[in-house]
């Protein structure tokens, strides 16, 4: 049987962010929207985030139910354990339904592992999807989090939505200073500036393509290439010859290819960049033509989520666009392997195990990763 639409899995939020950023402050205002009345919290430990809701049952160990009708539990051990839990109570009714799950990690967490867990551990992916990652930036700490902590940079670079806090203690020229640097890492996200966590929340989780029946707008706002055209950069370091800091290790980029690519080719390229630059790939996403029809491709570092066949494409530009960001890669490194996605899925001649013409072009794609 296949598996649900991406549309009919539930969305798994992450809010994550350094060390006094805000999560919690923002967790407890998201919570008291009616629209998150259906949410499930999954936290680390509950002495360590003072939710103001109060305790109304405790339907199961680890499990409380909050006075807006939310769920939340702790993660005890591994998350897919906690998600299958909830998932198990949900079906046999020891819980209230929820419609999405909302992951907030601690300060020094790196969210990466969350969101692989989200794309591939079979127990839960028929029934989850990963959703938006919303990141907290401190307006007055901000600053020197980024320029003295990779998580930090981290955090910034694979979000869909960047929320910056503490405006009002910060100052303006601290907060233009923060808006820039944020843009310099990842200038496709929303940047949004919050006092107390109170935004709505379809500002937070309306970033995410919910499936194939997104459209113009919608495509063309997840994507972004505008803003990563704008902001094309190569590391500063290597203009320089300095040695790097944190944000001067990162390189946002955008590219074209106006020819269709093939599914086989796609595919091949996706693995060949997880597999041998994963580390270096903080966030890449992209609509691609293949073989005429628009797909959507999303991947954080080596986690590749599922691509989204469009229903229709968003304008009349069929040309293939991929936005890139990268840390310690240059930009002509990672052109070289766009070849392999004109790898074509053709039989292979007579008497061979394998297509000599296809197996060259990869060869010649992987190489340009291993320095050869």
């Amino acid at each position: 049987m296949d598996p649900p639409a991406a549309s009919q899995r539930l969305p798994v939020s992450v809010i994550t962010g350094y060390l006094g950023s805000g999560k919690t402050t923002l967790l407890n205002r998201l919570l008291r929207h009616p629209g998150m009345a259906r949410a499930a919290v999954i936290i680390n430990e509950f002495g360590e985030v003072g939710l103001d809701h109060l305790l109304v049952a405790t339907p199961q160990e680890n499990t409380i139910l909050l006075s807006n009708g939310c769920l939340c539990c702790t993660i005890r051990g591994d998350l897919v354990e906690t998600l299958a839990r909830l998932l198990a109570q949900r079906d046999a009714g020891g819980v209230p339904a929820f419609d999405r799950v909302l992951v907030e990690t601690t300060g020094l967490a790196d969210p990466v592992p969350i969101l692989r867990t989200l794309a591939s551990e079979a127990l839960i992916t028929p029934h989850l999807r990963p959703g938006a990652v919303v990141t907290m930036a401190d307006g007055v700490n901000g600053l020197s989090q980024l320029r003295d902590c990779p998580e930090s940079v981290k955090q910034a670079a694979i979000a869909d939505c960047l929320l910056i806090s503490k405006g009002d203690l910060a100052g303006a020229r601290a907060m233009k200073a923060l808006h820039r640097s944020l843009a310099r890492i990842n200038p496709g996200a929303e940047r949004l500036e919050v006092l107390r966590g109170d935004v709505a929340p379809e500002r937070l989780f309306g970033t995410m393509l919910e499936g194939g029946s997104a459209r113009g707008e919608q495509v063309e706002r997840w994507l972004n290439e505008t803003a990563f055209v704008k902001a094309d950069s190569t590391p500063l370091h290597r203009r320089r010859g300095s040695t790097p800091g944190h944000i001067e290790r990162i390189a946002t980029f955008a590219v074209r290819r106006p020819k269709a690519v093939s599914g086989a080719g796609l595919a091949a390229w996706l693995e060949l960049l997880a597999a041998l630059r994963g580390a270096n790939l903080l966030r890449v996403k992209g609509l691609v033509n293949v073989e005429g029809k628009p797909v959507a491709i999303h991947a954080v570092q080596s986690v590749i989520h599922e691509p989204v066949v469009l229903d229709a494409w968003p304008s009349d530009d069929r040309a293939t666009r991929i936005v890139f960001i990268t840390r310690d890669m240059d930009r002509e490194q990672l052109e070289a392997t766009l070849p392999a996605l004109e790898l074509e899925a053709r039989a292979p001649a007579a008497g061979s195990a394998f297509d000599p013409v296809a197996y060259a072009k990869f060869v010649k794609a992987a190489s340009v990763f291993r320095g050869r």
